[in-house]
């Protein structure tokens, strides 16, 4: 199996630090609001590859943190009056129930950095004592940049580069503007924990190294997370931790892809965060994976108005498949089945390439063409088909519903009244096509959407689908 590494550049083969046995951590949620779909994508990225390890026959242990005290979520307890603390396991009772509905897998260790508060603490006094971090007069603690010579090996920036369009801790005291901060002294009305260095918190980045060297000492398999935590969390990670342990800390780093709404970066900022909860209520969870994992995780995804529709629609179309070899009668029993095999190693194989759970779906279309054909010809091999999708793709988080329900659920959503208003929108647009006027189709596919409808089109006219 071959697992592409973000510090490397390059696929590996993938040969755990002990034989048989998986140390993976992943970066979770920093619990300041509410769950959004990159949240989502990123837990279903690594509860995948926690399972495909497994299946492979490797003893697993995943660890994935909430960031539970941080100056957003300080912010959040100043504009609710709810203190810090209880702010955070609010939200975290929010978001665990809201994943619970994706039906993602819980970490084998759920890590939380108020829970480590002594270990981060003793971490950040042994990178002192080894003269890799500096206490000042204020109470805060920075790492001293450098003190450790390989910053930047993960995200191939120099220490000149640190800088670039990074927000830096400004403080006079600090020996450089881009040292970082281990331990942050408190402000008046703040969370705070007592330490030698007086009241105060911990720093962001300083919390993942603490976590997982309690949980799994100085060395991991697999460290995971987003893209855009190359630099400089993760960055800032190694350099910690391996100036304090002088190991290497990670063995393989993976990073996931980034979230795009319209071409345009998922932000708050720009006001198109979109909200797991929100879309389950549209989507059926199946639907959502369907359509996140149709792109390489590391590649972005961009989201446009008619991806989930278009992941449903796939999605009923196969279990229409389904339902039919279920009520078909059996016929070919008795022959050579073992054909239906070969989807279990066809998915072996692409997922065993940096897990490409791209081409495991894309293979989809073929299987479920050929259990149409067996459907005419070979009931049985198309019962066969079936149970080895249902058992190979499980993994994926796919085919767990029953067929008959599905068919029917989506069916009667798609036949819910569509309002005249919108029909109207839709028919103007496609005749403003039809004159080639692509500003005022934009423009209108643009006020179907606001309306909660996307519009496909097609060589007869268009079709409309609830979003």
């Amino acid at each position: 199996m071959k697992i592409y590494n973000s510090l490397t550049k390059r696929k590996e083969e993938f040969v755990p630090l002990e034989e048989g046995k998986v140390k993976m951590y992943a970066c979770g949620i920093t619990v300041s609001g509410e769950a959004h779909i990159g949240h989502a994508y990123q837990a279903l990225i690594y509860d995948i590859i926690r399972k495909y390890l497994q299946k492979l026959g490797y003893n697993v242990t995943y660890a994935r943190n909430y960031t539970d005290v941080d100056d957003k979520i300080i912010a959040k307890s100043h504009e609710t009056g709810i203190p810090a603390d209880e702010y955070a396991e609010m939200m975290i009772e929010k978001i665990n129930a809201v994943m619970g509905k994706l039906n993602v897998q819980d970490p084998d260790l759920w890590l939380k950095a108020t829970q480590n508060i002594g270990n981060i603490i003793e971490f950040v006094e042994t990178l002192i004592q080894k003269g890799h971090a500096y206490p000042t007069k204020n109470g805060d603690v920075y790492f001293d940049v450098a003190s450790y010579p390989a910053y930047g090996k993960l995200s191939n920036r120099n220490i000149d580069d640190a800088l670039d369009g990074v927000r830096v801790d400004h403080d006079e005291e600090k020996k450089n503007a881009y040292d970082f901060a281990l331990w942050k002294s408190a402000k008046e009305g703040e969370i705070s924990w007592q330490s030698n260095w007086g009241e105060g918190r911990p720093g962001w980045h300083i919390e993942c190294s603490a976590m997982n060297r309690a949980a799994f000492g100085d060395q991991i398999d697999i460290h995971g997370g987003g893209r855009d935590l190359i630099f400089p969390h993760h960055e800032n990670e190694i350099a910690q931790t391996e100036a304090l342990t002088g190991k290497q800390f990670v063995k393989y780093w993976t990073h996931n892809g980034l979230i795009k709404v319209n071409g345009q970066k998922m932000s708050k900022s720009l006001g198109n965060s979109l909200l797991l909860a929100d879309l389950l209520e549209k989507y059926s969870d199946e639907a959502i994976k369907f359509a996140l994992l149709q792109t390489n995780y590391r590649n972005d995804i961009n989201v446009t108005d008619d991806l989930f529709p278009e992941a449903e629609k796939h999605l009923y179309e196969f279990y229409r498949v389904l339902l039919a070899v279920e009520k078909a009668d059996l016929t070919g029993a008795g022959q050579d089945l073992s054909a239906a095999g070969r989807i279990d190693e066809e998915f072996n194989a692409c997922m065993s390439d940096d897990f490409n759970t791209a081409l495991a779906i894309s293979n989809l279309f073929g299987y479920f063409k050929e259990m149409k054909k067996a459907l005419q010809e070979n009931a049985a091999m198309a019962k066969a088909f079936a149970a080895q999708i249902r058992e190979t793709y499980g993994l994926l988080g796919f085919f767990k519903k029953d067929a008959e329900e599905y068919v029917s659920w989506y069916e009667k959503k798609q036949t819910s009244a569509i309002p005249a208003k919108v029909e109207a929108i839709a028919k103007e647009r496609f005749e403003a096509r039809q004159s080639r006027d692509w500003a005022k189709s934009d423009e209108l596919r643009a006020k179907l959407a606001e309306l909660g409808y996307a519009v496909k089109d097609s060589k007869t006219g268009y079709e409309l689908t609830k979003l």
